[in-house]
């Protein structure tokens, strides 16, 4: 196996040869053989080991093993103990996941902080079978059924290719030592489940059960690597990008056959988990959304609009006192100046009489009941009435700024002023009032 590795090294990853690495080594068999074979292959890394705290003394047992195991290989060592059962409570995830999360997100950090180029797990094809079986069993996308990929980012796993049996073997002819998980024979989760009572059963009705298993992964691949060519002939025609995210055309979405997939695949990246929710977008009424950790999906008129979802802010209004010039708020500055007649308009400039305006104005987002009279009608529109008529998306109704003055709205900044403050014959001093 020290060969094997030497030459999967050699041709698959030979950028690892001339860098500092960040191993991941739990005390187990697995992750001791990927240490020996890295030192073994003159590989430059440092040890990092996780204290998830879950097992007590035991716990602290393996801590203290694979510390003293970095000492024999005079290699720097890293530890972090994590309140994983806490973390697991307080985002109402397992304690596995947690225990992955608290993982990973430390390793990056310390690859930073300590400029390791890369980490290296000691996953092997077993683990890669058993994920795959997880995902199959939960119900996933065709990335689930792709199993764990070999590199991804900054984590390598160059084991993926060796069994477990051949780590075992590997360990037992070179004498090493290693630290048993006891949560490992247990049956209470469903990968040891699988591990002891699934797989057996499979590799006794097929033997060369990983190597069959690894073609129908390679095929998986090239199939995804097709959907994404696809994909990106598509991508021009269905997506369009504008200020405030995304808009997909669903016109030409539902002339699409496979438009569930062709939404999961361009959608995958946004942290969306409530697929059918998605996909029934598609069908639904205007105005509906879809929220994600990190983004939203709104049905607007023709289109879905992808767009970042908002932080929310305390500060709902700002006022301009009669004695300032400008003020800045998000998205511009407004500005308010006297001038001795009308000049030329613009969607962001409006003429008003001063002696209409009741100072301070105030400058806010809309609310629920909002009306104007539109310069240039007679009578009054609800706000909700006008962003309808002029086809407003929810993300451009949300930036937009209402100028007021007391309770009567003077400008929806930059589309419509209201007729109640345009200047007549008989104004006495005119004021530009401008947004940008």
């Amino acid at each position: 196996m020290e060969k094997e590795f030497k030459n999967l090294i050699k041709t698959r990853f030979p950028y690892l040869c001339n860098t500092r690495l960040l191993l991941a080594v739990s005390g187990g068999v697995d992750s001791m053989v990927l240490a020996c074979l890295c030192a073994h292959a003159h590989l430059d890394f440092s040890i990092a080991h996780c204290n998830f705290m879950l097992r007590g003394e035991e716990s602290d047992g393996d801590e203290a093993f694979v510390r003293n195991f970095a000492e024999q290989l005079e290699v720097p060592f890293f530890t972090q103990a994590f309140q994983t059962e806490k973390y697991a409570s307080e985002k109402g995830i397992s304690t596995q996941m947690a225990a992955r999360d608290l993982r990973y997100e430390w390793f990056e950090e310390l690859r930073k902080t300590n400029r390791h180029e890369y980490i290296l797990t000691a996953h092997h094809a077993n683990d890669n079978l058993e994920t795959f079986l997880i995902n199959l069993i939960r119900g996933t996308g065709p990335e689930g059924l792709s199993g764990i990929s070999e590199k991804n980012h900054k984590v390598i796993r160059p084991l993926l290719s060796f069994s477990r049996n051949e780590i075992e073997a590997y360990a037992a002819e070179n004498k090493l030592e290693w630290r048993e998980d006891s949560s490992n024979a247990s049956d209470k989760y469903m990968r040891n489940k699988i591990r002891h009572q699934l797989v057996p059963v499979m590799m006794e009705l097929n033997p060369q059960l990983l190597q069959s298993f690894a073609k129908t992964q390679d095929h998986l691949r090239e199939n995804m690597d097709l959907v994404e060519d696809y994909i990106s002939l598509l991508y021009p025609k269905l997506v369009k990008k504008d200020l405030y995210g995304y808009q997909i055309d669903l016109d030409f979405l539902k002339k699409i056959p496979s438009k569930n997939q062709i939404l999961y695949q361009l959608l995958k990246s946004f942290r969306f988990t409530e697929w059918d929710d998605v996909y029934n977008l598609v069908d639904a009424q205007s105005g509906k959304m879809v929220f994600s950790p990190t983004h939203r999906l709104i049905r607007d008129r023709e289109t879905l609009l992808l767009t970042e979802r908002r932080v929310k802010t305390g500060r709902k209004h700002y006022v301009f006192e009669e004695n300032e010039k400008f003020l800045m708020i998000p998205g511009g500055i407004l500005r308010v100046k006297p001038v001795s007649e009308i000049g030329e308009t613009a969607a962001n400039k409006i003429y008003v009489a001063r002696e209409k305006l009741n100072f301070p104005l105030v400058i806010r987002r809309w609310k629920k009941g909002d009306y104007f009279h539109p310069f240039g009608m007679k009578g009054k529109k609800k706000l909700k009435d006008y962003f309808r008529d002029e086809k407003f998306s929810i993300p451009e109704k949300e930036d937009t700024w209402i100028l007021c003055s007391g309770e009567e709205i003077v400008w929806i900044v930059n589309h419509r002023a209201d007729d109640r403050f345009k200047v007549e014959p008989e104004t006495r001093e005119i004021m530009q009032v401008s947004f940008g």
